[in-house]
C-alpha cells in the first residue's frame, strides 16, 4: 500500500465526524429544519453544477483540441471545476462549503496550478509538456561554466545552435 493511502480510512472517519459535528451546531444554533434545508439545498445546486461543470470540462478540452493546443489546463481546470460540483452535491455542510469555495475563481485557479504541480511531478517532462504546452524558461546570465571534454570517438552533436542552462519558472 502507498505511504499516503493508509491514511484514507482515518482521514474519511475525521470528515463524518466533523461533517456530523457542524451539522449538530447549525441544527442548534438555526434550528434541525433550517439545517436540513441547507443541506438538501446544497446538495441539489451541486447535482446542478456538476452537469454545468462537466459541459464545459468537456467544451474547453475539445476546443484546446481542435485547435492543436495541449489541453491539460482545460482538463485540470475542469477537474477542480467537477471536483467542487461534487463536494457541493454530496450531503453535508462542510464538503458543501470547501465545493463552493473551489468553485470561486481565484480559489479555483490556485487549486488548478496545485493540480498541474501534482501532475507534472508524476510524468515525465516530455509527457507533461505534451500535456501542459511549453514552460517559460528564465535564463541567468554568469560566468560560463566549464564543459566536460566529449571522448574523441564520440562526437557531440548540438541540434541547430549552442546549449544554454536555465531555470524553468511556472506562473
Amino acid at each position: 500500500m502507498r505511504r499516503g493511502l493508509r491514511f484514507v480510512p482515518l482521514a474519511m472517519l475525521v470528515a463524518v465526524v466533523l461533517e456530523l459535528a457542524v451539522f449538530v451546531l447549525v441544527g442548534r444554533a438555526a434550528g434541525f429544519g433550517v439545517a436540513v434545508l441547507l443541506v438538501f439545498a446544497a446538495s441539489l445546486s451541486g447535482l446542478v453544477l456538476l452537469r454545468r461543470e462537466g459541459m464545459r470540462a468537456w467544451r474547453g478540452f475539445r476546443a484546446a483540441a481542435q485547435a492543436g493546443q495541449p489541453p491539460g489546463r482545460q482538463v485540470t481546470d475542469g477537474l477542480v471545476g467537477l471536483l467542487g460540483a461534487l463536494l457541493l452535491a454530496v450531503p453535508g455542510l462542510v464538503s458543501g462549503l470547501v465545493g463552493l469555495l473551489l468553485l470561486v475563481p481565484p480559489v479555483r485557479q490556485l487549486a488548478r496550478r496545485g493540480a498541474q504541480r501534482a501532475a507534472e511531478r508524476r510524468v515525465s517532462s516530455m509527457v507533461a509538456g505534451d500535456l501542459f504546452g511549453p514552460r517559460r524558461v528564465r535564463v541567468r546570465r554568469g560566468a560560463p561554466q566549464p564543459t566536460p571534454r566529449p571522448e574523441p570517438q564520440q562526437p557531440v552533436v548540438v541540434d541547430g545552435g549552442r546549449a544554454i542552462e536555465g531555470e524553468i519558472v511556472d506562473r
